[in-house]
C-alpha cells in the first residue's frame, strides 16, 4: 500500500513538472494584438503570429506582443511661417502599425517605435507645410494647411510600416509679437474707421453751408430785384407787416397795457392846483 502511495505521488510530481513545462511554453495574443518571435539563434522571425494561444521554445525564443489597434498622439511643434512668424501647432495623431511589417518594425526600431518616429516625421512635416503660408493664410486657409499636413505626414509614415487614420489641428497659436501686432492693427482700423466718418460729416456740414449761402444769395438777389422794382412801396409794405406781427405779439403778453393816444399816463386822475 505504502508503495502504491509512492508512485502515486511520483505520478503527480511528474504531472507538475511536466504541466510546468507546458505551461511555461504557452503565450496569449489578445485581441487587437499581434506578436513577433525572437529566436536566439535566427534572430526575430520573419512570421507574425495572430490571435490566440500559441507554443514557444523557452529560452530559446521570447515572443513580443504589439498592440495594432488605433492609438492616439498628441504632438506638439514649433514652426515659423512663410513670413518668419513663430507658430505654436499641435496635431492629434491616430496611429497603427502595419501587421506584415512588424518584424521589421521591431528589429530598426524597437517596441517604442512610436516614440522614435512620429515626434521626428511630424516636425519635419509641419515645418516643410507651415513654411508655405503667411500667419494670416494659416488661419483663414487651415482647411488646405490641414490637408496638405495629412497627405504629407500619411505618406512619410507609411515608409516605417505605420498607417495614420486620423490627422487633426487641435492647436494653433503665434507669438506674443504678431498678437500684439494684430491687436495694434485692429485699433488702428478703428481709429481709421472713425476718422473717415469725422471726415465725412464734415464734407456733409460743408456742403449744407453751401447750399444755405446759395439760397441765402439767391434770396438777397431777389429782394434787390424786387426793391428796384416796386421802391420804397414794398419797403413801406414790410414795415406795416412787421409791425402787424408786433402787435399780434403783444397783444398775448398780459404784462402789456395798451393806453388811449392823448389820455394821461395815470388814467385822467384828479390834478392838484
Amino acid at each position: 500500500m505504502a508503495q502504491f502511495f509512492n508512485r502515486i505521488g511520483q505520478l503527480g510530481l511528474g504531472v507538475a513538472l511536466v504541466g510546468g513545462v507546458v505551461n511555461s511554453a504557452l503565450y496569449n495574443v489578445d485581441g487587437g494584438h499581434r506578436a513577433v518571435i525572437f529566436d536566439r539563434f535566427a534572430g526575430v522571425k520573419n512570421l507574425v503570429v495572430g490571435e490566440g494561444t500559441h507554443f514557444f521554445i523557452p529560452w530559446v525564443q521570447r515572443p513580443i506582443v504589439f498592440d495594432i489597434r488605433s492609438r492616439p498622439r498628441n504632438v506638439p511643434t514649433v514652426t515659423g511661417s512663410k513670413d518668419l512668424q513663430n507658430v505654436n501647432i499641435t496635431l492629434r495623431i491616430l496611429f497603427r502599425p502595419i501587421p506584415d511589417q512588424l518584424p521589421k518594425i521591431y528589429t530598426i526600431l524597437g517596441i517604442d517605435y512610436d516614440e522614435r518616429v512620429l515626434p521626428s516625421i511630424t516636425a519635419e512635416v509641419l515645418k516643410a507645410v507651415v513654411a508655405q503660408f503667411d500667419a494670416g493664410e494659416l488661419i483663414t486657409q487651415r482647411e488646405l494647411v490641414s490637408q496638405k499636413v495629412s497627405e504629407s505626414l500619411t505618406e512619410r509614415a507609411a515608409q516605417f510600416g505605420l498607417i495614420l487614420d486620423d490627422i487633426s489641428i487641435t492647436h494653433l497659436t503665434f507669438g506674443k509679437e504678431f498678437t500684439q501686432a494684430v491687436e495694434l492693427k485692429q485699433v488702428a482700423q478703428q481709429e481709421a474707421e472713425k476718422a473717415r466718418f469725422l471726415v465725412e460729416k464734415a464734407e456733409q456740414q460743408k456742403k449744407a453751408a453751401i447750399i444755405a449761402a446759395e439760397g441765402d444769395a439767391q434770396a438777397a438777389v431777389l429782394l434787390a430785384k424786387s426793391f428796384g422794382a416796386a421802391g420804397e412801396g414794398l419797403v413801406e409794405l414790410r414795415r406795416i407787416e412787421a409791425a402787424e406781427d408786433i402787435a399780434y405779439q403783444l397783444s398775448k403778453s398780459r404784462n402789456v397795457t395798451y393806453l388811449p393816444q392823448g389820455q394821461n399816463v395815470l388814467l385822467n386822475l384828479p390834478t392838484q392846483n
